[in-house]
């Protein structure tokens, strides 16, 4: 992808003036699983030619996975990821699933949370709306909540499945990226969960928890949270996982000034910041 010899990110490229250019991947928080939905992927942004000013310090905001919904209790749905933040760049944090409807629908995010199930009647209940360009909806439910199943947490790469009256839906699938020069996939969605029993919804690739259990979303992945399809006391949906923000730029630039402890890498004439947790980089 990048060629040895140059570096993409020269300040040839940027037309001078002492300014150069980075390359950026910015994930959220994933939405926590709801008892019956599926979490969202935490939003998911990516671009090259981000230019940055020598001298000026960019402020990094690592994005946590939002919790579980709580069995029983007035906190059945999940809770929202939050947001990962790269200068002027934020990616919102996934939608929390959806519990028994119409008491707590699934939430909008980066990525949609997965739709819950009603307490009566067997009307599909849809899953949660995406942000534009971060990621997809989470998937609808399908049947009363003692047969249907609920659905899938949206992904960065596609929707939540819709859950069936027989499954729970699949979470949607990640985004690889290849920016730190090995591809992952990342921000997938949690899979929604089944009262009758399996089969539960998977977790979409790039860290999205199961549905079935407490199956948390990938760290650092920003995958959203399992739903357990229960609302038994003590059952709880899977939190997400956390989010990252990565950072890649010719090393004849970089000026080795942050903080928040980010891993540096270099791949041939480039320089790679991962930040797991909130930081800062000076030009």
């Amino acid at each position: 992808m990048f060629a040895a010899t140059k570096s993409f990110f020269t300040n040839e490229a940027t037309g001078g003036g002492g300014t150069y250019n980075v390359e950026y991947l910015v994930v959220a928080g994933g939405g926590g699983g709801g008892v019956y939905g599926g979490g969202g992927a935490g939003g998911y942004r990516t671009a090259t030619g981000f230019t940055l000013t020598p001298g000026t310090s960019y402020t990094i905001t690592v994005g946590a996975g939002g919790a579980g919904g709580q069995g029983n209790t007035s906190s059945n749905q999940g809770v929202n990821g939050s947001n990962s933040v790269f200068s002027t760049i934020t990616s919102d944090g996934g939608g929390g699933g959806g519990a028994i409807d119409p008491r707590q629908s699934a939430l909008n995010g980066g990525s949609g949370g997965g739709g819950g199930v009603l307490n009566s009647g067997s009307t599909a209940v849809a899953g949660g709306t995406a942000t534009s360009g971060q990621g997809n909806a989470g998937g609808s439910s399908a049947g009363g909540y003692l047969v249907g199943g609920a659905g899938g947490g949206g992904g960065a790469g596609a929707v939540g499945g819709n859950g069936t009256s027989g499954a729970g839906g699949n979470g949607g699938n990640g985004l690889a990226s290849s920016i730190t020069s090995v591809s992952v996939t990342r921000a997938g969605g949690g899979g929604g969960g089944r009262f009758a029993g399996p089969p539960h919804g998977a977790g979409g690739s790039g860290g999205g928890g199961a549905g079935g259990g407490t199956n948390n979303g990938s760290v650092n992945l920003g995958g959203g949270g399992g739903a357990p399809g229960s609302n038994a006391v003590g059952s709880t949906g899977g939190s997400g996982g956390s989010g990252v923000v990565i950072l890649r730029m010719a090393t004849a630039n970089y000026s080795g000034t942050t903080t928040g402890s980010p891993t540096v890498t270099t791949s041939g004439s480039d320089t790679i910041l991962t930040y797991n947790a909130s930081g800062t980089y000076t030009a």
